[in-house]
């Protein structure tokens, strides 16, 4: 596949926690492939290396060698504040655990983004309410953390990673802590707003309930991807 149509491209990656007797190899030489404009999910047992992989793809870990391309860029090459720009540019990240800012109203969580990338705090947050409006959250855009119910929480932590408009957006499994319903309504969400030409969208995931909304899917175990397919059905 020709370097321009891709998002992310992994090669040979490797990633290691510790040293001596603890050490953990959590990506063994991964090679990964995935297209601008597409859905990919990376499914897998809990500790089978999916988290640490986003992560590199994220720039939030460095790999220890191999190949982590993100629209062209070796983002462990960049020095500190170079990672950061690239970063807050183009990738957004939606935690597990949605990682919102408790004393921070949801329209001003959705903000943060913004306002890390220097627009004046008023108008980002007026940005992450409108956001919200068409998230349906429109009327709990001044409420906190505290009072949203777990989906309300999952979609202002979704809101946050595309307040700047990133080319890619990386999910760490967006609907463990959901019931079907919910977790089907968040991928139908994302998929809508998260997805077009111009936009990947990378989901961490043990939750056969949404593999088809997927693209393709990769299969990890043990710090290997097994196989990619784009046939759910193959996982059920």
């Amino acid at each position: 596949m020709e370097e321009n149509q891709l998002a992310v491209k992994c090669k040979n990656l490797i990633k290691i926690y510790g040293e001596g007797t603890g050490k953990i190899v959590a990506l063994r030489g991964i090679d990964l492939e995935v297209k601008s404009g597409e859905l990919m999910m990376l499914a897998g047992p809990s500790g089978c290396g999916k988290t640490t992989l986003i992560s590199v793809i994220a720039s939030i870990l460095d790999q220890d060698s191999g190949e982590c391309k993100v629209y062209g860029h070796e983002l462990k090459d960049l020095n500190k504040d170079e990672k950061i720009a690239f970063r807050a540019k183009n990738i957004g990240f939606v935690f597990q655990a949605f990682n919102l800012f408790p004393t921070l109203t949801a329209a001003e969580n959705v903000a943060i983004p913004l306002i890390i990338g220097g627009m004046d705090h008023t108008v980002a947050t007026q940005k992450g309410a409108d956001l919200l409006e068409q998230m349906g959250l429109g009327d709990r855009a001044t409420s906190f953390p505290t009072d949203l119910s777990g989906g309300q929480q999952q979609r202002v932590a979704i809101a946050r990673a595309l307040i700047h408009n990133p080319r890619l957006i990386v999910c760490d499994e967006p609907t463990s802590a959901l019931d079907g319903e919910t977790g089907h309504k968040i991928m139908e969400l994302m998929k809508s707003i998260a997805v077009d030409k111009t936009r990947t969208l990378i989901v961490v995931t043990h939750d056969s309930r949404i593999f088809q909304f997927a693209d393709r899917i990769a299969k990890m175990e043990d710090g290997h991807i097994l196989k990619v397919t784009s046939n759910y059905k193959e996982f059920e």
